[in-house]
């Protein structure tokens, strides 16, 4: 596991989750989710603020949790919210290039988190394991 990787998605989705919550346009703007003036209805800005703070938090518990199955367990929620950001916003948006883009955007975060979790495996692997004692 590559911990200073997954410290900085997290810190990263924290700051942005958090920024979206304050300022929803954000995220409504580059999704296509205003109204033909670019504004955003209020039903828009309310929908999306529990996502923004699903990611702030979601980050946030990756940037602080101790190394090991903690930080483990919260990459794994930060790559399950990643990769249903993909389906469900590539199934939804409306547009065919909104949708690639949210579609591109989700599953590169969630693959930047799976190569943190599965960076060092290898060297682990093949590092010699010290002989277990007899018993007897």
């Amino acid at each position: 596991m590559k911990v200073g990787l997954l410290r900085v998605v997290g810190v990263a989705t924290a700051v942005y989750g958090t920024a979206v919550v304050a300022v929803p346009d954000l995220l409504a703007r580059p999704s296509g989710l205003v109204d033909e003036e670019g504004r955003t209805g209020q039903a828009t800005r309310t929908s999306l603020r529990p996502l923004a703070w699903r990611d702030a938090v979601s980050g946030l518990a990756m940037a602080m949790a101790p190394d090991g199955p903690a930080l483990r367990t919260a990459t794994y929620v930060r790559v399950a919210a990643d990769f249903g950001d993909a389906v469900l916003l590539g199934a939804t948006l409306p547009g065919r290039d909104r949708k690639l883009a949210a579609v591109a955007v989700s599953v590169g975060w969630g693959a930047l988190s799976v190569a943190g979790l599965l960076a060092g495996r290898r060297r682990e692997a093949m590092r010699p394991r010290a002989a277990e004692p007899r018993r007897g």
